[in-house]
């Protein structure tokens, strides 16, 4: 498949969500076009929301629960695709440059780009991005070789 029409398979599967909280089709296009064996990391800043943020009333509490139910997914499917995390922490403060209000950083790694797309196409995945779009007021996500 090239790499626009995986990017604009890829984007589909996450439309509900604005590009606040998914890639977009360029920014997918972007990724695909490296090389598919190498290693890809993705440093992820989340500023989570005092109260999550649900399109539907199924679910409340704060923003903080709600990137709990997204992590008790995506956190063992990472695994199983054969990813790691690096780092899942609280965000300390910057250390150089101008000041940041984050209040998670997570580091992930993925073998290689195949593995990067299993994940986001994973069913399961999928469904618990919800989560993170309810929890999360704002996020960047920096993709590394």
């Amino acid at each position: 498949m090239d790499v626009n029409r995986q990017a604009k398979k890829l984007t589909a599967l996450y439309a509900k969500w604005n590009s606040r909280f998914a890639p977009s089709a360029q920014q997918w296009s972007r990724i695909l076009s490296q090389p598919p064996s190498e290693p890809i990391t993705l440093v992820n800043l989340f500023k989570l929301r005092m109260k999550a943020r649900y399109q539907d009333s199924e679910f409340a509490g704060t923003g903080e629960e709600a990137f709990q139910r997204y992590a008790a997914v995506s956190m063992p499917t990472m695994a199983r695709i054969g990813g790691e995390f690096l780092l899942v922490g609280e965000f300390c403060g910057s250390f150089i440059g101008r000041d940041e209000d984050w209040d998670v950083v997570a580091i992930g790694r993925y073998p290689n780009l195949d593995a990067l797309i299993a994940l986001h196409e994973d069913k399961d995945y999928v469904a618990c991005f919800r989560h993170r779009a309810a929890a999360c007021e704002r996020q960047m996500v920096f993709a590394c070789g």
